[in-house]
């Protein structure tokens, strides 16, 4: 059985440099990007939670356009990854939607750069992510991270990412999205 997985971007209740509570903007690469690479690894919605009314309406304005208006007939590719988005305002509108579609609530998993305790490895979840018929839902924070009362209320909290080069850890969210999800859903082959 695949998994069933949905992808929400956070833009509140997220930290700033200084670890306040703020609300980030949506941007328009993450938007394209992340939307296809939601399409490329079979997700089945990419949620931007965002409560600000102004970066709602920014958003809608610019899935529309690659849902139906020039983009759509420019890159019909984009269009297609498109249908994946929706726009919410908080994450418990997206835990109920999940919930409502899927009958079940579905498993949280949060990101995060940091060192956490209680962190899942990617092997791990992914056997999980297998075994079980709960949907999953994959929580990416913008700024400086998702807010720790969230953090620690979610079922997983996935290792951080880790490069080669010393302790530098600052890779855009576009990135990171692409590596978790190969991580998780990507193809594997046993190597001879």
């Amino acid at each position: 059985m695949s998994p069933r997985v949905y992808v929400a971007l956070v833009h509140y209740p997220v930290r700033n440099r200084e670890g306040k509570l703020v609300t980030t903007s949506i941007t328009n690469y993450d938007l394209h990007d992340i939307a296809r690479t939601c399409r490329t690894f079979g997700i089945i919605k990419y949620y931007l939670v965002n409560p600000l009314e102004s970066q709602l309406m920014l958003a809608e304005r610019i899935a529309f356009y690659w849902q139906h208006g020039l983009g759509s007939r420019l890159i019909p590719d984009r269009k297609e990854a498109f249908t994946l988005v929706r726009v919410k305002e908080t994450i418990e509108q997206v835990i109920a939607e999940i919930q409502d579609e899927e009958g079940s609530n579905p498993v949280l998993v949060g990101t995060d750069a940091r060192e956490m305790p209680n962190t899942i490895s990617y092997s791990a979840l992914r056997g999980a992510m297998n075994e079980s018929s709960r949907p999953y839902l994959l929580i990416f924070g913008t700024g400086w991270g998702i807010e720790q009362t969230w953090l620690n209320s979610l079922d997983y909290r996935l290792e951080p990412i880790r490069g080669t080069v010393d302790a530098y850890n600052h890779l855009s969210v576009r990135a990171a999205v692409a590596i978790i999800l190969d991580r998780l859903l990507g193809e594997r082959k046993l190597e001879k």
